[in-house]
């Protein structure tokens, strides 16, 4: 529990990748894909020498074994799999709604992980995630998602509604993939209906 909590304390910090595409790069793809590709294939070669390289294996576990889940000692991490949904994010969708899909992930994956250790009672069937976990996380990016599509509510909706229903499913897709992904599709296919 300890570990998750620590664990979800730097994954909320992934906050920073939509904040500096829309407030430091003002939703310039160009420059906003060079950097987090950039930032992507750094992070791919320390996963490759992590998972090839019993040395340097060792020392990245000394720092970063204790937030590590157990597949992920022998797979990639959850850094790997968000790096590269963000840049689906900012290649494919609209600007505004891929901010809001990389904030989605930041902010309701964080919020369902950490309310639903600290006092999740109710667990889905067959299934580690839990009714109060799920609830923080439609709420967090419900208002969250409000203050962005102020003028389009059901927007909001859809999108946080999308999230939690990522999230709470037992796909064998890693969470920083299809949270991000399944929102943005959805948000981007109501905006196609709707406009």
């Amino acid at each position: 529990m300890k570990n998750e909590i620590t664990r979800k304390s730097i994954h909320i910090s992934s906050i920073l990748l939509p904040i500096s595409y829309k407030y430091i790069f003002g939703y310039d793809k160009r420059i906003t894909l060079l950097l987090f590709v950039t930032i992507a294939i750094i992070s791919i070669v320390i996963e490759l020498l992590r998972l090839e390289n019993k040395n340097f294996r060792k020392y990245f576990h000394l720092f970063f074994g204790v937030i590590l889940r157990k597949h992920e000692l022998h797979d990639f991490t959850g850094a790997s799999y968000l790096l590269t949904s963000a840049i689906v994010c900012v290649a494919f969708f609209p600007p505004e709604i891929a901010f809001v899909s990389m904030a989605f992930l930041s902010i309701g994956d964080s919020l369902a992980a950490l309310i639903g250790i600290k006092f999740g009672k109710r667990k889905f069937y067959n299934s580690d995630k839990t009714l109060e976990g799920s609830l923080a996380c439609f709420v967090s990016t419900f208002i969250f998602g409000l203050f962005v599509f102020k003028d389009m509510p059901f927007l909001a909706f859809l999108g946080a509604f999308s999230v939690t229903l990522a999230e709470a499913t037992s796909f064998k897709i890693d969470d920083n993939v299809k949270i991000p992904i399944i929102s943005g599709i959805v948000m981007s296919l109501a905006t196609i209906f709707v406009s």
